[in-house]
């Protein structure tokens, strides 16, 4: 049997000489003489060094798991493609801009009021007129938040034209 040395047994195992030692040490490899290792028992010690380390080798990955979780995974995406184009559901940018543009209009209507009643909230005397008055005003601003699908179907489709 010939002996090879640590330098040797490094360049076959693709190892440094100075993890050739640690593994002697750590009792992995096991020295024929001082320095010198038999290079076939060295590689069947140091194969199954790294099998005890990674139980996850390829021999225990079953293939058939691993294909369902595949499978698996392009379903869910394909059923999340599809709710998106019957807007069943929607991106968060989606519901972002839509959210957005529908706050803006509201707090838009609500700031206009004071200035689109005063003239004839001025005028009148009657407690009852000038609450209808506000109420009514008031109301139709809050219809516009409450149409909700509407303007959603309308940012949607105003955000798909402009990316077509």
């Amino acid at each position: 049997m010939k002996l090879y040395s640590v330098k040797a047994v490094a360049q076959f195992l693709d190892i440094s000489e100075r993890r050739v030692r640690q593994l002697r040490e750590e009792k992995v490899i096991a020295e024929v003489r001082p320095g010198l290792y038999n290079i076939l028992e060295a590689n069947h010690a140091y194969i199954r060094f790294l099998r005890k380390q990674n139980p996850e080798s390829e021999e225990t990955i079953d293939y058939n798991t691993e294909r369902a979780k595949l499978v698996r995974a392009k379903r869910k995406n394909e059923e999340y493609e599809l709710q998106l184009k019957e807007n069943r559901l929607h991106t968060a940018e989606d519901i972002e801009t839509v959210m957005t543009d529908m706050l803006v209009n509201f707090k838009t209507r609500l700031m206009a009021i004071p200035t689109k009643i005063s003239p004839s909230l001025c005028k009148k005397t009657n407690k009852e007129e000038i609450f209808e008055l506000l109420k009514e005003n008031i109301d139709e601003a809050l219809n516009e938040l409450s149409d909700f699908k509407g303007v959603f179907g309308e940012g949607v489709k105003k955000d798909e034209e402009s990316d077509g």
